[in-house]
């Protein structure tokens, strides 16, 4: 099994510039091995879409030239909201910037509010579109020259330079829950991140669904890694390390912090300060 690694997550959205810049010193610094944002357009969650939310990917730029050390990604891109050839850009954009340090993380949309206020299309087949932007951008990160006439994108001759620091690119995370979805996971990612999953035993049983997919397309299951997000306040650090422990027995050894509450700064130093025990987290 792959060894831990833990990260710090703050989305973007219901925050400051200050906070965020305070989340990511503190992995930086606290030896954390990643921190992530998110990527929506305007706020979820049961408060409604008016709260404040900064854009991911201006925000991963920032991270990547804030940061020194830490891998940076974002939990995850919405493939809908931007055209394979500009995302793939972005993400080589980013990549240089950090000197290598992209994760680079994705999946299909799923916020019909933010499709609907701003006239954005493709949820309706976003399965597909996510497959093919995945067969675009590997192609333009790989290839000389890309030429692709899909359902939903067409590409002729297409160029793209440079080419990612990292090869043969950025490592790719898809977030999934749905069995079409797995199948797109067993076949791109180098790692998974468990979407929906309410419980370490439903996540234990996603993962297992993980495994038969990756033996339906040929590929060693133990090749894709098991990501988990933690939903944390700051306080009970022995339920975290608890969770931590429980979540790496049944293989999931990528794991991101998210600073929830109103000061995202103090749960990320808390969670810094116990690094040390999650690391240490007794699988039972």
């Amino acid at each position: 099994m792959p060894p831990l690694r833990l990260g710090l997550k703050n989305s973007g959205q219901a925050t400051t510039i200050e906070a965020l810049r305070d989340v990511w010193r503190i992995a930086d610094e606290g030896g954390f091995d990643h921190v992530w944002d998110f990527d929506h357009l305007a706020s979820i969650g049961a408060d409604g879409t008016e709260r404040p939310v900064y854009e991911g990917w201006s925000l991963l730029a920032a991270m990547a030239a804030s940061t020194q050390r830490v891998r940076l990604g974002c939990m995850v891109t919405g493939n809908t909201y931007r055209h394979p050839a500009v995302l793939a850009k972005m993400a080589v954009t980013v990549d240089h910037l950090s000197a290598g340090r992209l994760e680079f993380g994705i999946g299909a949309a799923w916020a019909e509010a933010e499709h609907q206020m701003y006239g954005i299309e493709g949820l309706d087949h976003r399965v597909g579109r996510l497959r093919e932007s995945l067969e675009a951008m590997i192609s333009l990160w790989t290839n000389e020259r890309t030429t692709l006439d899909g359902r939903y994108y067409h590409f002729k001759d297409a160029v793209a330079s440079p080419k990612p620091i990292q090869q043969p690119h950025p490592p790719i995370w898809i977030g999934a829950g749905g069995d079409q979805m797995m199948r797109l996971v067993a076949r791109y990612a180098d790692v998974w991140n468990s979407a929906g999953a309410s419980s370490p035993e439903f996540a234990g049983e996603q993962s297992r669904k993980l495994d038969e997919a990756c033996s339906q397309v040929g590929r060693d299951p133990g090749l894709v890694r098991r990501s988990i997000q933690h939903m944390w306040d700051g306080r009970e650090r022995a339920q975290l390390v608890d969770r931590v422990g429980r979540y790496l027995e049944l293989g999931f050894t990528e794991q991101i912090i998210n600073c929830q509450g109103s000061d995202h700064a103090r749960v990320a130093a808390a969670a810094a300060e116990a690094l040390p025990e999650l690391r240490n987290a007794p699988v039972r």
